[in-house]
């Protein structure tokens, strides 16, 4: 097969011949899959109405045993849903977030942000001695309150965020705080959990305990948090 396209647009692709038996059925794929992990993640570990956005989670990281590390607050899922029915935007700390979110399940066409290539942010992280993703998310204030926030990438915008807070800033309605990696992905969601402990403050939020996140999982969440249909 070729891949050249001829100037007049004429090239057609040709399909490789099926050598592998797979489904390819996308509709099918899709069921079969929600209904697997219903199967085989034990989903009473989670609240009642946070049964669909555990599903989407370990959808979106391919292990069932995620629910047992989710940490998921009573008020999480009502919370978010509220906000984005209100048009609250969705606060992403990286693009692989942002645009696993699907429009389409977004109840009021919200604006799905992430500020990290503003062009501010390369001198406020230097100012500031911190990575870029944590100084983009000081870009967030003239709209964080009431809006939902999905850090699926870096700690350090977690710890930024939550920094934010205790120094009276505004406050999401909700938190998805997924950060993934070896150093503060773990600690900066401890500090989530702590939060109300800690300083008194009961901020709606899902997680994940230890090293494991990512963007895929986070915007799993947040596409369960728009929408109950799963």
């Amino acid at each position: 097969m070729s891949d050249t396209l001829d100037p007049l647009g004429s090239w057609e692709p040709v399909a490789p011949e099926r050598r592998y038996d797979y489904v390819t059925d996308g509709p099918a794929i899709y069921v079969d899959s929600f209904a697997t992990i219903r199967r085989e993640a034990d989903l009473s570990l989670v609240p009642p109405s946070a049964e669909r956005l555990a599903v989407r989670m370990v959808h979106g990281s391919g292990q069932v045993d995620l629910v047992s590390d989710l940490v998921v607050h009573p008020d999480v899922v009502p919370a978010a849903r509220e906000a984005l029915e209100a048009g609250a935007p969705v606060l992403c700390d990286a693009r692989m977030v942002a645009v696993g979110v699907t429009a389409s399940r977004l109840p009021r066409g919200n604006e799905v942000r992430c500020d990290l290539h503003d062009p501010r942010v390369p001198a406020l992280a230097a100012r500031w001695g911190t990575t870029r993703t944590a100084a983009a998310v000081s870009l967030w204030e003239p709209v964080l309150e009431g809006a939902v926030v999905a850090i699926g990438n870096a700690p350090t915008a977690l710890f930024h965020l939550l920094e934010m807070i205790l120094a009276g800033g505004p406050r999401p309605a909700a938190v998805v705080g997924c950060p993934v990696g070896f150093i503060g992905a773990a600690e900066s969601k401890q500090a989530l959990v702590d939060l109300r402990r800690d300083h008194g403050i009961d901020l709606p939020f899902v997680t994940v305990r230890g090293r494991r996140g990512g963007s895929a999982m986070c915007s799993s969440a947040v596409n369960a948090l728009a929408q109950e249909a799963e």
